[in-house]
């Protein structure tokens, strides 16, 4: 079994007005059901981490969102960050306090906001990752590819170590369309999904030889988190922790030393990155068109969404506002209380444009 340990962090501003800073998206149902993106998570964990080992690491606006839709999980498994740091010192943090609870844990990684479909391949893999991970290699789950995707960074795989564990040979960032065809058509990468699975031992081991300092902050954080001293320790200390990611701070100078591998994973799995991502996931109707949460509403009310002529759009109903539609072809309508979105679908990803645009005129809307 495993501790699982969720990074809860981000607004999505992809997904932007639908998630929002102070309600981002892993707090909204955005599985096709009525659970959100991270009650998904969890729920998909559970085979293989019991909740009294499951964790989730969070900023302080967004740890009451968090605790009424997992009340079950306990107060003290909820790791509040003062201020965001990037995920080497949430996922540090993590492992560092893990390792204070129980030295001998195996900790796995993943995010609040993807989706699988296929649950039991996914757990599958991950007791394959557990057990390379027990006999001391960093593990991550890589994604197996089902098209070129510049998107996301990719796994450079070298020979099996044993089953289907891969050695990984280097971390690629995102890639021009070019390289990504001939990245997958190659048959040696996987995307870089941030699942990542290791004894917390030899995590911190790793961290303290490529990033000591941010080592031996973290481990004073988590030698005082389950005492009175806690706040005092980590308002002195977590403020001068570094921003970096833990691929740029220890995976990729792992991956150079021989100490990384990976299990392919094939669970339909997805980012849901932005609206267009959505439409491509969620059910639709004949005409393709996705109604995104029409189970439920921001004010409580009864959405209503009239498409005539149109597809292959996505509507997002959050007003309780009539939706209208007449002739829409591949477009986006988000209708939130405050903000209203439209865009075609092939510009989904540019609504973080719109975004750093508020951001810079002093909107509080975002």
């Amino acid at each position: 079994m495993l501790h699982a340990v969720i990074p809860a962090g981000g607004s999505g501003t992809r997904l932007w007005p639908l998630s929002r800073a102070k309600n981002p998206k892993f707090l909204h149902p955005l599985t096709g059901t009525a659970e959100t993106l991270i009650q998904a998570t969890v729920a998909r964990l559970a085979p293989v981490a019991a909740l009294g080992d499951t964790y989730v690491v969070t900023g302080v606006a967004h740890a009451p969102g968090i605790a009424r839709q997992l009340p079950d999980l306990p107060d003290s498994n909820i790791l509040i960050e003062p201020s965001p740091r990037d995920s080497c010192a949430a996922i540090g943090l993590a492992a560092a306090v893990i390792a204070q609870r129980d030295p001998e844990a195996v900790m796995g990684a993943f995010a609040a906001d993807h989706l699988v479909r296929d649950g039991a391949r996914f757990v599958e893999v991950l007791r394959d990752a557990e057990a390379g991970a027990r006999r001391g290699l960093l593990m991550t789950v890589g994604i197996t590819p089902t098209h070129p995707e510049t998107g996301y960074g990719y796994l450079q795989c070298g020979p099996t170590i044993e089953g289907p564990i891969r050695s990984v040979d280097e971390f690629k960032e995102k890639p021009s369309l070019d390289v990504a065809t001939e990245y997958v058509q190659s048959g040696r990468y996987l995307w870089n999904a941030s699942m990542f699975v290791w004894r917390v031992d030899v995590f911190l081991k790793e961290l303290h030889r490529q990033q000591p300092e941010l080592h031996d902050k973290l481990i004073l954080i988590a030698a005082a988190w389950d005492t009175d001293d806690r706040d005092q320790v980590l308002g002195e200390i977590w403020p001068t922790l570094p921003k970096i990611s833990v691929d740029y701070a220890v995976m990729e100078g792992a991956a150079a030393a021989g100490l990384v591998a990976t299990v392919p994973g094939d669970f339909g799995w997805n980012d849901v990155g932005d609206f267009h991502t959505l439409g491509d996931v969620l059910p639709a109707d004949d005409a393709g068109n996705v109604i995104v949460g029409d189970s439920a509403t921001l004010d409580g009310g009864k959405p209503e969404v009239l498409l005539h002529d149109s597809t292959g759009t996505v509507v997002v109903p959050q007003s309780g506002r009539i939706v209208a539609a007449l002739g829409l072809h591949d477009m986006i309508v988000v209708d939130t209380p405050d903000a209203v979105l439209v865009c075609p679908r092939d510009r989904a990803q540019d609504v973080k444009k719109l975004v750093d645009e508020l951001k810079e005129r002093g909107d509080s809307r975002i």
